[in-house]
Protein backbone atom coordinates (compact mmCIF):
# COMPACT_ATOMS: atom_id res chain seq x y z
CA UNK A 1 0.00 0.00 0.00
CA UNK A 2 1.48 3.04 -0.90
CA UNK A 3 2.38 5.46 1.96
CA UNK A 4 0.15 8.73 2.42
CA UNK A 5 1.86 11.98 1.79
CA UNK A 6 1.02 15.39 3.42
CA UNK A 7 1.13 18.56 1.34
CA UNK A 8 4.58 19.32 2.54
CA UNK A 9 5.80 16.74 1.37
CA UNK A 10 5.18 17.40 -2.00
CA UNK A 11 6.13 21.18 -1.67
CA UNK A 12 9.48 20.30 -1.13
CA UNK A 13 8.93 17.75 -3.33
CA UNK A 14 8.51 20.72 -6.12
CA UNK A 15 11.48 22.29 -4.66
CA UNK A 16 13.50 19.85 -5.70
CA UNK A 17 12.50 20.07 -9.44
CA UNK A 18 15.75 21.38 -10.89
CA UNK A 19 16.44 24.24 -12.82
CA UNK A 20 12.43 25.28 -13.23
CA UNK A 21 11.25 28.75 -12.07
CA UNK A 22 8.91 29.17 -9.23
CA UNK A 23 6.43 30.94 -11.70
CA UNK A 24 6.06 27.98 -13.61
CA UNK A 25 6.18 25.63 -10.70
CA UNK A 26 3.03 27.69 -9.20
CA UNK A 27 1.33 27.47 -12.97
CA UNK A 28 1.61 23.74 -12.82
CA UNK A 29 -0.16 23.63 -9.24
CA UNK A 30 -2.53 25.64 -10.10
CA UNK A 31 -3.59 24.17 -13.36
CA UNK A 32 -3.29 20.20 -12.09
CA UNK A 33 -3.42 20.44 -8.11
CA UNK A 34 -0.25 19.17 -5.80
CA UNK A 35 -1.27 16.25 -5.54
CA UNK A 36 -2.56 15.21 -9.02
CA UNK A 37 1.07 16.83 -10.35
CA UNK A 38 2.77 13.76 -8.65
CA UNK A 39 0.42 10.79 -8.45
CA UNK A 40 -1.11 11.48 -11.62
CA UNK A 41 0.70 11.15 -15.46
CA UNK A 42 2.10 14.31 -16.87
CA UNK A 43 0.33 15.72 -19.76
CA UNK A 44 2.80 15.98 -22.81
CA UNK A 45 1.78 19.72 -23.52
CA UNK A 46 4.46 20.68 -20.58
CA UNK A 47 7.67 20.97 -22.05
CA UNK A 48 9.92 19.17 -18.94
CA UNK A 49 13.42 18.21 -19.45
CA UNK A 50 13.76 14.86 -18.94
CA UNK A 51 15.27 16.03 -15.55
CA UNK A 52 12.44 17.89 -14.42
CA UNK A 53 10.07 15.08 -15.60
CA UNK A 54 11.69 12.76 -13.48
CA UNK A 55 11.62 14.39 -10.36
CA UNK A 56 8.06 14.53 -10.23
CA UNK A 57 7.60 11.26 -11.69
CA UNK A 58 10.10 10.13 -9.19
CA UNK A 59 10.75 12.26 -5.84
CA UNK A 60 13.46 11.33 -3.94
CA UNK A 61 11.41 10.70 -0.76
CA UNK A 62 14.06 9.47 1.43
CA UNK A 63 16.08 13.31 0.75
CA UNK A 64 12.58 14.56 1.62
CA UNK A 65 12.20 12.96 5.40
CA UNK A 66 15.60 13.79 5.75
CA UNK A 67 15.10 17.34 4.98
CA UNK A 68 11.87 16.93 7.56
CA UNK A 69 14.12 14.96 10.47
CA UNK A 70 16.35 17.21 10.35
CA UNK A 71 14.43 20.37 10.69
CA UNK A 72 12.76 18.75 13.75
CA UNK A 73 15.74 17.73 15.46
CA UNK A 74 16.99 21.66 15.24
CA UNK A 75 13.60 22.84 16.37
CA UNK A 76 12.08 24.10 13.59
CA UNK A 77 9.12 24.22 11.61
CA UNK A 78 8.63 23.59 8.08
CA UNK A 79 5.64 25.45 6.14
CA UNK A 80 4.74 24.36 2.64
CA UNK A 81 3.15 27.04 0.68
CA UNK A 82 -0.67 26.13 0.71
CA UNK A 83 -0.28 25.63 4.85
CA UNK A 84 -2.45 28.37 6.40
CA UNK A 85 0.56 29.47 8.76
CA UNK A 86 2.36 30.71 5.14
CA UNK A 87 1.92 34.38 5.23
CA UNK A 88 -0.03 35.47 2.69
CA UNK A 89 1.96 38.96 1.86
CA UNK A 90 4.83 36.72 1.18
CA UNK A 91 2.60 34.59 -1.09
CA UNK A 92 1.85 37.96 -3.66
CA UNK A 93 5.41 38.68 -3.96
CA UNK A 94 6.80 37.40 -7.80
CA UNK A 95 9.07 34.34 -6.83
CA UNK A 96 7.75 33.34 -3.12
CA UNK A 97 9.45 30.20 -1.26
CA UNK A 98 7.64 26.98 -1.41
CA UNK A 99 8.83 26.02 1.89
CA UNK A 100 9.66 28.43 4.55
CA UNK A 101 11.64 27.08 7.72
CA UNK A 102 10.96 28.93 10.88
CA UNK A 103 12.24 28.62 14.39
CA UNK A 104 10.18 30.32 17.00
CA UNK A 105 6.96 31.92 17.26
CA UNK A 106 5.77 31.00 13.66
CA UNK A 107 2.49 33.49 13.78
CA UNK A 108 4.59 36.83 13.47
CA UNK A 109 5.03 36.14 10.30
CA UNK A 110 1.48 37.25 9.58
CA UNK A 111 1.02 40.11 11.97
CA UNK A 112 2.04 43.72 10.79
CA UNK A 113 5.60 44.22 9.73
CA UNK A 114 8.00 46.63 8.83
CA UNK A 115 11.35 46.13 7.51
CA UNK A 116 14.82 48.07 9.13
CA UNK A 117 17.94 47.53 6.99
CA UNK A 118 21.12 49.42 6.71
CA UNK A 119 24.95 49.58 6.87
CA UNK A 120 26.79 47.21 8.04
CA UNK A 121 29.82 50.00 9.14
CA UNK A 122 26.89 51.85 10.69
CA UNK A 123 27.86 55.29 12.28
CA UNK A 124 27.10 56.51 15.29
CA UNK A 125 24.15 58.70 14.44
CA UNK A 126 22.59 55.79 12.53
CA UNK A 127 23.26 53.52 15.63
CA UNK A 128 21.26 56.16 17.68
CA UNK A 129 18.49 56.88 15.33
CA UNK A 130 17.66 53.07 14.36
CA UNK A 131 17.17 52.44 18.08
CA UNK A 132 14.93 55.50 19.11
CA UNK A 133 12.86 54.88 15.62
CA UNK A 134 12.52 51.32 16.28
CA UNK A 135 11.52 51.76 19.77
CA UNK A 136 8.66 54.04 18.62
CA UNK A 137 7.62 52.05 16.04
CA UNK A 138 7.58 48.74 18.18
CA UNK A 139 5.26 50.55 20.56
CA UNK A 140 3.07 51.50 18.15
CA UNK A 141 2.56 47.19 17.89
CA UNK A 142 4.38 46.56 14.32
CA UNK A 143 6.41 43.81 14.13
CA UNK A 144 9.99 44.21 13.30
CA UNK A 145 11.97 42.85 10.44
CA UNK A 146 15.21 42.38 9.73
CA UNK A 147 18.50 40.35 8.26
CA UNK A 148 20.41 39.62 11.66
CA UNK A 149 23.36 41.21 10.09
CA UNK A 150 25.80 42.98 11.56
CA UNK A 151 25.45 46.86 11.83
CA UNK A 152 21.75 48.64 11.27
CA UNK A 153 19.97 45.02 11.41
CA UNK A 154 21.31 43.80 14.78
CA UNK A 155 20.33 47.28 16.30
CA UNK A 156 17.06 47.12 15.12
CA UNK A 157 16.97 43.80 16.56
CA UNK A 158 18.28 44.41 20.16
CA UNK A 159 16.17 47.94 20.26
CA UNK A 160 13.06 46.17 19.72
CA UNK A 161 13.79 43.22 21.97
CA UNK A 162 14.66 45.75 24.76
CA UNK A 163 11.04 47.02 24.85
CA UNK A 164 9.83 43.05 24.15
CA UNK A 165 8.38 43.60 20.59
CA UNK A 166 7.91 41.25 18.52
CA UNK A 167 10.79 40.76 16.16
CA UNK A 168 11.40 38.36 12.91
CA UNK A 169 15.07 37.73 11.11
CA UNK A 170 15.48 36.45 8.03
CA UNK A 171 18.39 34.39 7.20
CA UNK A 172 20.55 33.35 4.68
CA UNK A 173 21.38 29.97 5.44
CA UNK A 174 19.66 27.09 6.86
CA UNK A 175 18.58 27.51 11.01
CA UNK A 176 20.85 25.05 12.21
CA UNK A 177 23.22 28.15 11.43
CA UNK A 178 23.75 31.35 12.80
CA UNK A 179 25.80 33.86 10.75
CA UNK A 180 27.40 35.94 11.54
CA UNK A 181 28.41 33.78 14.16
CA UNK A 182 28.96 36.67 16.68
CA UNK A 183 25.10 37.24 16.35
CA UNK A 184 24.85 33.84 17.91
CA UNK A 185 23.71 35.53 21.25
CA UNK A 186 21.28 37.70 19.51
CA UNK A 187 19.91 35.00 17.72
CA UNK A 188 19.07 32.95 20.89
CA UNK A 189 17.85 36.40 22.40
CA UNK A 190 15.14 36.68 19.72
CA UNK A 191 13.34 32.74 20.47
CA UNK A 192 13.56 33.16 24.07
CA UNK A 193 11.75 36.18 23.88
CA UNK A 194 9.16 35.43 21.24
CA UNK A 195 10.37 36.16 18.30
CA UNK A 196 10.99 34.18 14.90
CA UNK A 197 13.90 33.41 12.30
CA UNK A 198 13.40 32.17 9.18
CA UNK A 199 15.01 31.14 5.86
CA UNK A 200 13.73 29.18 2.60
CA UNK A 201 17.15 27.60 2.91
CA UNK A 202 17.71 23.70 3.83
CA UNK A 203 19.18 22.77 7.28
CA UNK A 204 22.74 22.83 6.80
CA UNK A 205 23.43 25.26 4.12
CA UNK A 206 25.85 27.41 4.79
CA UNK A 207 26.42 31.21 3.93
CA UNK A 208 27.40 31.96 0.35
CA UNK A 209 26.87 35.35 -1.36
CA UNK A 210 24.39 34.11 -3.56
CA UNK A 211 22.05 33.68 -0.65
CA UNK A 212 21.96 37.28 0.80
CA UNK A 213 19.91 38.93 -2.45
CA UNK A 214 17.28 36.03 -2.16
CA UNK A 215 16.95 36.83 1.47
CA UNK A 216 16.43 40.34 0.99
CA UNK A 217 13.30 39.66 -1.09
CA UNK A 218 11.82 38.00 1.54
CA UNK A 219 12.68 40.76 4.01
CA UNK A 220 10.70 42.94 1.97
CA UNK A 221 8.04 40.44 0.92
CA UNK A 222 7.23 40.23 4.75
CA UNK A 223 6.88 43.79 5.56
CA UNK A 224 4.18 46.49 4.46
CA UNK A 225 7.34 48.97 3.96
CA UNK A 226 11.07 49.12 4.12
CA UNK A 227 13.18 51.45 6.11
CA UNK A 228 16.70 52.17 4.77
CA UNK A 229 18.55 54.12 7.45
CA UNK A 230 21.55 54.37 6.21
CA UNK A 231 23.39 52.70 3.25
CA UNK A 232 26.18 53.04 0.24
CA UNK A 233 25.97 52.75 -3.57
CA UNK A 234 26.15 49.95 -4.12
CA UNK A 235 24.65 47.83 -1.04
CA UNK A 236 22.76 44.61 0.18
CA UNK A 237 20.23 47.40 1.57
CA UNK A 238 19.85 48.83 -1.17
CA UNK A 239 19.05 45.65 -3.12
CA UNK A 240 16.24 45.36 -0.16
CA UNK A 241 15.03 48.77 -0.85
CA UNK A 242 14.89 48.00 -5.12
CA UNK A 243 12.97 44.47 -4.27
CA UNK A 244 10.68 46.33 -2.06
CA UNK A 245 10.12 48.53 -4.68
CA UNK A 246 9.22 45.85 -7.19
CA UNK A 247 6.64 44.15 -4.81
CA UNK A 248 4.76 47.20 -4.44
CA UNK A 249 5.93 47.70 -1.55
CA UNK A 250 6.11 51.43 0.74
CA UNK A 251 10.13 52.39 1.02
CA UNK A 252 11.41 55.22 3.08
CA UNK A 253 14.57 56.49 3.66
CA UNK A 254 16.51 58.15 6.13
CA UNK A 255 18.44 61.76 5.00
CA UNK A 256 22.16 62.50 6.39
CA UNK A 257 25.01 64.40 5.25
CA UNK A 258 26.03 65.17 1.62
CA UNK A 259 29.69 64.26 2.53
CA UNK A 260 28.38 60.66 3.80
CA UNK A 261 29.36 57.97 1.38
CA UNK A 262 26.85 55.95 3.90
CA UNK A 263 23.57 58.15 3.00
CA UNK A 264 24.10 58.24 -0.84
CA UNK A 265 21.94 55.12 -1.20
CA UNK A 266 19.05 56.72 1.25
CA UNK A 267 19.66 59.63 -0.84
CA UNK A 268 18.90 58.03 -4.42
CA UNK A 269 15.94 56.34 -2.88
CA UNK A 270 14.52 59.74 -2.19
CA UNK A 271 15.36 61.14 -5.53
CA UNK A 272 13.33 57.75 -7.01
CA UNK A 273 10.25 58.76 -4.88
CA UNK A 274 11.09 57.38 -1.25
CA UNK A 275 9.51 58.82 1.25
CA UNK A 276 11.92 61.57 3.59
CA UNK A 277 11.99 59.82 6.99
CA UNK A 278 13.07 61.69 10.06
CA UNK A 279 10.62 60.12 12.81
CA UNK A 280 8.25 57.06 13.37
CA UNK A 281 5.30 59.43 12.53
CA UNK A 282 6.16 59.81 8.73
CA UNK A 283 6.19 56.18 8.92
CA UNK A 284 3.33 55.21 10.87
CA UNK A 285 0.96 58.17 9.03
CA UNK A 286 1.83 57.02 5.05
CA UNK A 287 0.82 53.65 6.46
CA UNK A 288 -2.16 54.31 8.14
CA UNK A 289 -0.99 52.08 10.69
CA UNK A 290 -3.45 51.60 13.78
CA UNK A 291 -1.57 51.29 17.10
CA UNK A 292 -2.32 48.30 18.84
CA UNK A 293 -1.18 48.73 22.40
CA UNK A 294 -1.43 45.14 24.00
CA UNK A 295 1.38 44.11 21.43
CA UNK A 296 4.35 45.44 23.85
CA UNK A 297 4.53 43.01 27.15
CA UNK A 298 6.86 45.30 28.74
CA UNK A 299 3.62 48.27 30.22
CA UNK A 300 5.67 50.39 31.47
CA UNK A 301 7.79 51.15 28.83
CA UNK A 302 6.36 53.51 27.15
CA UNK A 303 5.98 55.80 30.58
CA UNK A 304 9.73 55.38 30.72
CA UNK A 305 10.23 56.51 27.28
CA UNK A 306 7.60 59.91 27.68
CA UNK A 307 10.56 60.70 31.18
CA UNK A 308 12.71 60.49 29.40
CA UNK A 309 12.12 62.98 27.04
CA UNK A 310 11.05 65.25 29.52
CA UNK A 311 14.52 64.83 31.46
CA UNK A 312 16.08 65.67 28.18
CA UNK A 313 14.04 68.56 27.09
CA UNK A 314 16.05 71.22 28.69
CA UNK A 315 19.37 69.73 27.73
CA UNK A 316 17.93 70.23 24.06
CA UNK A 317 17.70 74.08 24.90
CA UNK A 318 21.26 73.98 25.83
CA UNK A 319 23.48 76.43 23.73
CA UNK A 320 26.67 74.08 24.05
CA UNK A 321 24.43 70.99 22.76
CA UNK A 322 23.34 73.12 19.95
CA UNK A 323 26.98 73.86 19.26
CA UNK A 324 27.50 70.13 18.02
CA UNK A 325 26.84 69.03 15.05
CA UNK A 326 25.33 65.79 13.51
CA UNK A 327 28.53 65.01 11.77
CA UNK A 328 32.01 65.52 13.25
CA UNK A 329 32.37 68.71 15.02
CA UNK A 330 35.79 69.50 16.48
CA UNK A 331 36.46 70.24 19.71
CA UNK A 332 37.58 74.39 18.63
CA UNK A 333 34.48 74.33 16.56
CA UNK A 334 32.33 73.68 19.42
CA UNK A 335 34.12 76.26 21.88
CA UNK A 336 33.80 78.98 18.91
CA UNK A 337 29.80 78.49 18.49
CA UNK A 338 29.24 78.28 22.43
CA UNK A 339 31.11 81.05 23.13
CA UNK A 340 32.29 78.75 26.73
CA UNK A 341 36.08 78.26 27.81
CA UNK A 342 37.66 75.19 26.30
CA UNK A 343 37.51 73.63 30.20
CA UNK A 344 33.67 74.63 30.61
CA UNK A 345 33.36 73.11 27.30
CA UNK A 346 35.04 69.50 27.98
CA UNK A 347 33.34 69.17 31.07
CA UNK A 348 29.73 69.73 30.15
CA UNK A 349 30.24 67.63 27.05
CA UNK A 350 31.11 65.04 29.11
CA UNK A 351 27.56 65.45 30.81
CA UNK A 352 25.65 65.60 27.45
CA UNK A 353 27.78 62.33 26.40
CA UNK A 354 26.70 60.53 29.82
CA UNK A 355 23.43 61.51 29.00
CA UNK A 356 23.60 60.09 25.59
CA UNK A 357 22.96 63.13 23.39
CA UNK A 358 26.64 63.49 22.11
CA UNK A 359 29.20 60.66 21.36
CA UNK A 360 32.93 61.16 21.32
CA UNK A 361 34.11 60.24 18.25
CA UNK A 362 37.80 60.47 16.44
CA UNK A 363 38.10 64.20 15.52
CA UNK A 364 35.83 65.86 17.61
CA UNK A 365 31.93 65.00 19.12
CA UNK A 366 29.18 63.85 17.45
CA UNK A 367 25.27 64.89 18.48
CA UNK A 368 22.87 61.95 19.28
CA UNK A 369 19.34 62.93 19.60
CA UNK A 370 17.47 60.35 21.12
CA UNK A 371 14.04 60.84 20.11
Amino acid sequence: MPQIRQPLDYWLALKFVPRLSVKKKLELVEQLGLTALFTQPLPSRYKLTDKQQAAIESPDWQKIETVLEQTQQHGCLAIGYSDDLYPKRLQQIYDPPLVLFVRGNVELLSSEQLAIVGSRNASVSAREFTKAITRDLSLAGLTITSGLALGIDGFAHRACLALSGATVAVVATGLDTVYPSRHRSLAHSIIEQGGAIVSEFLPGTPARAGHFPKRNRLISGLSLAVLLVEAGLPSGSLITAKMALEQNRDVFAVPGAVNNPLAKGCHWLIKQGAFLTESADDILSQLDFQSDSGRINNSDSEQQVKVEKNEQQSLFLDPLLASVGYETTPVDVIVSRSRLSANDALTRLTLLELKGLVAAVPGGYLRLDRG
